[in-house]
Formats: C-alpha cells, sequence, structure tokens
C-alpha cells in the first residue's frame, strides 16, 4: 500500500513517539507498503531549545521512506493558530497525492495531524487511521470548546481510531464519551536487539562507586521528573549515596539545571540521540519514571529491555505493562514520599532487584517487539482498503479564547 504518514512536531528529535515513528515507518516498508512521511517541525528558538526542533535528519529516517517537511508556523505566534497548521497539513498531502497517489492516509497524534487527515481524507476519498498520543487523550478536549471539538471529530470520524493501552482508552472515553469500540489497541514496542542489558545490570555497588538511577525522556514536570528530584534529595539527606542522570531536554530542562548547579551527584546530560540512547540505559542501575501519565511508555519498554529495574508509577499508560512487585514498582504519581519508599526498596534488596529485571526482560522480549506490532498496524490499513472515509462532519474553526494553549502552544 501506499501509506501517507503524518506526524506532529519535532521528529524525530526528542520525543518518545519521535523514536516510535522511526521504528514503525522501517517495519511498515519491510513488509513491502510504500511510506511518505509528512512531518510538521519548529524552526523557531523556543521551539528548537526545547524539543529540538527541525525537520527530521536524513540519518534518521528509515530507507525508502519519503520525506515532505512542514514548519509548524501556527505554534511560534501568540495566540498560537493551530488551525493554520491543520490547513498547511492538509494542503502538503494534497499537493503530494497529485505527485503519488496515497491508498491511506494515517496520523501519528489525534490533534492537529488527526483533523487535517480526516480534512485530506474527505477531499480525496481515502481511508484514514489516526494514532491518539500522549496530549490526545490527557489534555486536548480538556481545555476549551474548540479542542473538545475538534478531538471528538477525530475519534468519532476516523476509518480506525488506534491507542497504546487499555487504560489510556479508558481516560479517552471519560473525557469524551467515546465508543470503546472505536478503539484498536495496538501496544508500544521497543527493539530488543538494540536495547540489550550491559554489565552493570548485575553489578552490586559499593562505596565510591553508587548506584546510578535514570531518569531519560521529556524533561516536563508532567514526566516527574522534578518529584524524582525532590525524591534525590532526600536519599541524600538520609546519608545515602546515590547518582542521578536525567536526559533529556524539554520545557523544564531550566528549572532542573536550576536545582542542581553546583551538585556532584547529579548529570544532565542534554539531549540524548536515538543511537546513544542503549548506552546511556546500560551505563545506569535503576530506571525511574515518575510520570503523571502516557499513551505507552516507549521508555519503559528500553528499560526493561535493557535489563533494569524500574520504579514508575500507578498511572495512566504504564499499568498496562507495569505490575507492582512483579515487573516493576509503583507508586501513586506525585507521591515523592511513595516514590522515596520504592527506591529505597530497590536499592537495599538485590534479590528484588534481580527478580524484576529478570521478569521484565522475559516479559518485554516476548510481547513488546516491533514486527508483532507493525503487523497489527498493517492489518488495520488491509481492512480499510478501498473503504470511504467519512464524509458528514465539520472541522471546528470557531476559536474559544479562554484556551490556555492560546499562549502556551508546546503544551498541546
Amino acid at each position: 500500500m501506499r501509506v501517507c504518514f503524518v506526524s506532529r512536531r519535532y521528529w524525530p528529535a526528542v520525543s518518545g513517539m519521535s523514536v516510535y515513528a522511526e521504528n514503525l515507518l522501517r517495519e511498515l516498508v519491510a513488509l513491502g507498503h510504500e511510506v511518505t512521511l509528512v512531518s510538521s517541525y519548529r524552526d523557531d528558538e523556543a521551539g528548537t531549545r526545547v524539543y529540538g526542533g527541525g525537520p527530521p535528519p536524513p540519518e534518521r529516517v528509515p530507507a525508502g521512506v519519503r520525506v515532505h517537511a512542514v514548519p509548524s508556523r501556527g505554534e511560534t505566534v501568540v495566540p498560537a493558530d493551530f488551525e493554520g497548521d491543520v490547513d498547511d497539513l492538509v494542503d502538503a498531502v494534497l499537493a503530494l497525492h497529485a505527485g503519488n497517489s496515497f491508498d491511506v492516509l494515517h496520523a501519528q497524534y489525534g490533534y492537529p495531524p488527526g483533523l487535517a487527515v480526516l480534512e485530506a481524507g474527505r477531499r480525496l476519498d481515502l481511508p484514514t487511521v489516526v494514532s491518539i498520543q500522549g496530549g490526545d487523550g490527557h489534555w486536548v478536549g480538556t481545555c476549551c470548546t474548540t479542542h473538545k471539538a475538534a478531538i471528538t471529530t477525530v475519534l468519532d470520524h476516523a476509518g480506525a481510531v488506534l491507542i497504546g493501552s487499555a487504560s489510556f482508552r479508558d481516560e479517552v472515553v471519560g473525557h469524551h464519551g467515546t465508543d470503546p469500540d472505536r478503539f484498536t489497541l495496538v501496544p508500544g514496542a521497543t527493539d530488543t536487539e538494540r536495547f540489550t542489558p550491559g554489565a552493570r545490570a548485575l553489578r552490586q555497588w559499593t562505596a565510591g562507586d553508587p548506584p546510578v538511577l535514570l531518569f531519560h525522556g521529556r524533561v516536563d514536570a508532567r514526566k516527574g521528573v522534578l518529584d524524582l528530584l525532590d525524591a534525590h534529595d532526600r536519599l541524600r539527606a538520609s546519608g545515602r549515596e546515590v547518582r542521578l542522570v536525567v536526559s533529556g531536554i524539554g520545557p523544564d530542562s531550566d528549572e532542573v539545571a536550576r536545582r542542581s548547579a553546583g551538585r556532584d551527584d547529579v548529570l544532565l546530560t542534554g539531549y540524548t540521540a536515538p543511537d546513544d540512547a542503549p548506552a546511556a540505559y546500560r551505563a545506569a542501575d535503576v530506571f525511574v519514571s515518575p510520570t503523571y501519565s502516557e499513551g505507552f511508555s516507549n521508555t519503559i519498554l528500553e528499560a526493561m529491555a535493557s535489563g533494569l529495574p524500574v520504579v514508575s508509577t500507578r498511572s495512566v499508560g504504564v499499568v498496562d505493562c507495569l505490575r507492582h512487585d512483579d515487573n516493576g514498582l509503583l507508586h501513586e504519581p506525585g507521591d515523592v514520599d511513595g516514590l522515596v519508599a520504592q527506591l529505597e526498596r530497590v536499592l537495599d534488596d538485590a534479590a528484588l532487584r534481580d527478580r524484576l529485571r529478570a521478569t521484565a526482560l522475559a516479559e518485554v522480549r516476548a510481547r513488546y517487539a516491533w514486527p508483532v506490532l507493525a503487523r497489527s498496524v498493517s492489518g488495520v490499513y488491509d481492512a480499510l482498503a478501498g473503504t470511504a472515509p467519512a464524509t458528514g462532519f465539520t472541522v471546528p474553526r470557531d476559536v474559544d479564547p479562554s484556551c490556555r494553549f492560546r499562549s502556551a502552544a508546546h503544551l498541546l
């Protein structure tokens, strides 16, 4: 099939969903699909500094994938012009189709790309697939009437709606009243040949060579990174020698740097390229993800494949892959006391660490491989082939000025 895959900004600079897209497209090509990537991106100083920005770098584009990059201009102005970004994506898809017709349109993120794909599909008479990602379900549509109308239009009219986990689906249904049967569960995946346990996986730390806690991903308060700094402070105050590595960039990078200034037990690596990520995991002893919510956490899967015990939260998108005291340790989101307690457990109990990592490693290798996920997505394409798209919808154009994301577009 000829697939047009429309992705949100910053591909593939920072986001775990960017890495997800890179791997999915590679597998789709391996299955014989012809793939064109339409990638929106930020090219302004603020967007580039926070998220990496820029069009897809050629070295990250999977072989066989054509790329068309579209600047996300609507997010560089205040108030943000999300509607302009939707229009730009629609125009890009229409122009590309004229030169090399598509069979199916697939949006990564429900908004803005999902709405653009719906409109392009209607104009081109092509079936549409939309993958709902983190922000789409957690806050898009809970912010204002404009985005409520936009995301419900996508959820109710896409030919297929893919989502990473049952708990995330249930959250979206709770927000918007969507029919649960509209969703197809397609969980995350990781490359278990690249992410493998290193020599440190079973080591016993000693004085002068303390354990290393790793946070890897978007440096954002909603990912729990500030909670982790608080927890690390408490461990340090109790006399424990523990190092913390924060890998990544994001909207709270400056705050993390301010709070860590002058500390020799906190290392901020900044942006970690995808090719360097396996080494980052192999240099750590415990992976910590105190996230408040996920669609499905690819970094947790990477940590599991890397042989690290994982400490995370009882949150949407996490509870679908981690079970407390079985393949990970969990606490409530935002509960720093609970985070400290679980960190103390994993730091003090070598047998627990070994059991958690062994269970998680076996599970990730059996259930979360990329070829399995790509075949699931390809099956959705096959089921939609030749079907007519929905036409009885209206693209919302009225702007609700009360929306908090109009003045902070990067949060949407």
